[in-house]
């Protein structure tokens, strides 16, 4: 079938070329004289008109309809007028005559109008928005999975997002605690140089929250008040539900597009700080990015961005939640259901903790002695072998079953090395002796730990047992080692001399390393020349000793 456009056209084309009026035009066509004079004055085909029917049996019922639709717009969700109900009620309570089809298109015309007209319709409605540069920050945490040494953990995703030039900080928290979001706040500032000016929106996290008021009015924490005093800023609060999801939707959907792209498949890590590594060097890959249309990379408008934040304060802010738990005889703390190691002299001892985000830093007093990663799994337990030392020097029978010695195994800070010496210190010394001789060497704790290690591995090689051959061989390693290496230089075992082998072997032969003796035999003949070279004694002096011994 011919379009209009194309029957226009071929009109139009007839009375340029052969002249035909008006009548032979409508005759060859096949169509009515106006639609000749319609083609004639303009190519564009004219809309076709749409008869206007009007549903009469429906006409005095409109306004019941319309009251029902009022109704449901405080009705419960599930309680609504459905086109149906409408047309059953309409036929069983006011007898309308009209046909399902009638109710249906005045119904789906009228429902979208009402809504608007009562202003709930705005709802779905977008506005775009402008945000000034180092201005606006939005932060929230987000839900993610991973296999954190060997265990499947649930763990938070903290991000900071800009809201002018969309960069980006994440970083995953054992827990959403007060003090992992303080600590997610101090790193990110750290990383992009610097303060917003104006305002950093968040929902209603517990971690800074501590009672929803009315509106937007909350009652903060009074430490999340001190931080935000310190770094000089503003919060603004989203409204409750789904009326304030969109307040933050920048942060939100950054989140999720964050997760699908550098969390999937499922991390496995052995602690915390090895993902957080991974996704620092992913937000750095982040920065040549482009959101959505945009010309400038996230990188550029970052750059236009970071000189307009307020620089960082001169004070840092120590972000841990502090706590005094109490030694138990087991020489640990418990923290969060979990337990770590303290020096035994602390057994029964109240002490001062540090609880942060990514690590446990124990003090006595303002001493501190003991960090440890904080553990995600609860029950989990930290135990460091060197806070046991001294009971095992006396207890050397619990060293082979310990927990602290199977975790410094896995750790790989006991070594094969520490296994050599302790099992040639058991073999030449019995077990109990042979365990001592190694917590002695162990007992060596302002050595470099290669150093100690070093040390072991001469030790052995000579068939020493002697913690002070391991001292010493362990001081002639640091030595050796060049006073700017960052790690030490593996070289070939020192040599230790084995006195014992020196007095039985051949003093031509070389032993242990060292070369020939070529030194003299040892002799008394300078003292026999001195007795030669001795005057005789005088006459009056022989004579004087025989009188007086007379």
């Amino acid at each position: 079938m011919e379009s209009r456009v194309q029957l226009f056209e071929d009109i139009r084309r007839d009375a340029r070329c052969e002249g035909l009026s008006i009548r032979a035009l409508a005759d060859r066509h096949g169509v009515h004289r106006r639609t000749v004079r319609a083609a004639l004055e303009s190519p564009i085909p004219p809309p076709r008109k749409r008869p206007v029917r009007i549903a009469v049996k429906l006409e005095r019922f409109k306004t019941l309809i319309d009251d029902m639709l009022v109704t449901d717009l405080t009705a419960p969700r599930k309680q609504k007028h459905t086109t149906k109900r409408i047309w059953t009620r309409l036929i069983d309570e006011h007898g309308c005559e009209a046909s399902y089809s009638s109710v249906r298109d005045y119904v789906a015309r009228r429902r979208p109008e009402i809504v608007a007209e009562s202003g709930r319709g705005t709802e779905a409605a977008f506005v775009l928005q402008d945000h000034l540069p180092g201005a606006e920050v939005e932060v929230d945490f987000g839900d993610v999975w991973i296999d954190l040494a060997g265990v499947r953990t649930k763990c938070f995703l903290f991000t900071l997002r800009l809201s002018h030039s969309g960069k980006a900080v994440h970083r995953v928290f054992a827990s959403q605690g007060q003090e992992a979001f303080i600590e997610g706040h101090v790193i990110a500032f750290a990383t992009i140089g610097g303060v917003p000016t104006g305002q950093i929106r968040y929902d209603n996290l517990r971690s800074a929250v501590r009672r929803v008021l009315f509106g937007r009015n909350r009652s903060e924490s009074d430490r999340w008040i001190l931080f935000r005093s310190h770094y000089g800023f503003d919060s603004f609060y989203c409204l409750t539900g789904l009326e304030g999801a969109h307040e933050k939707g920048g942060v939100e959907g950054e989140v999720g597009r964050f997760r699908r792209n550098h969390l999937v498949p499922v991390p496995k890590v052995d602690i915390l700080d090895e993902l957080n590594a991974r996704l620092a060097a992913a937000d750095r890959a982040d920065d040549g990015r482009r959101i959505e249309t945009r010309i400038r990379t996230v990188g550029e408008d970052f750059a236009t961005e970071l000189p307009l934040l307020r620089p960082l304060p001169a004070e840092e802010f120590d972000p841990g939640l502090w706590l005094t738990p109490r030694v138990d005889r087991y020489s640990r703390v418990t923290v969060r259901q979990c337990h770590y190691s303290v020096p035994i002299y602390l057994i029964g001892r109240q002490v001062r903790v540090s609880l942060r985000a990514s690590e446990v830093v124990i003090f006595d007093g303002r001493r501190e002695v003991a960090r440890h990663h904080r553990l995600a799994r609860k029950g989990a337990q930290a135990l460091v072998l060197d806070h046991y030392l001294e009971v095992l020097a006396r207890k050397p029978g619990a060293l082979p079953g310990s927990t602290a010695l199977s975790q410094a195994r896995a750790a790989g800070t006991f070594t094969a090395d520490h296994e050599a010496f302790w099992a040639l210190a058991r073999s030449v010394h019995g077990d109990a002796d042979g365990t001592r001789a190694l917590v002695e060497v162990l007992l060596h704790r302002n050595m470099a730990h290669a150093d100690v290690t070093a040390g072991l591995r001469s030790a052995v090689a000579v068939g020493a047992t002697c913690a002070d051959v391991v001292a010493v061989e362990a001081r002639k390693a640091a030595a050796d080692r060049p006073d700017d290496a960052v790690t030490p230089v593996a070289a070939a075992p020192s040599k230790v001399v084995s006195m014992t082998a020196r007095r039985l072997a051949d003093p031509e032969a070389v032993i242990a390393g060292l070369p020939p003796d070529s030194r003299p035999l040892p002799t008394v003949a300078p003292y026999d020349e001195l007795l030669r070279r001795r005057p005789p004694p005088s006459s009056d002096a022989v004579s004087a000793r025989e009188g007086a011994s007379s």
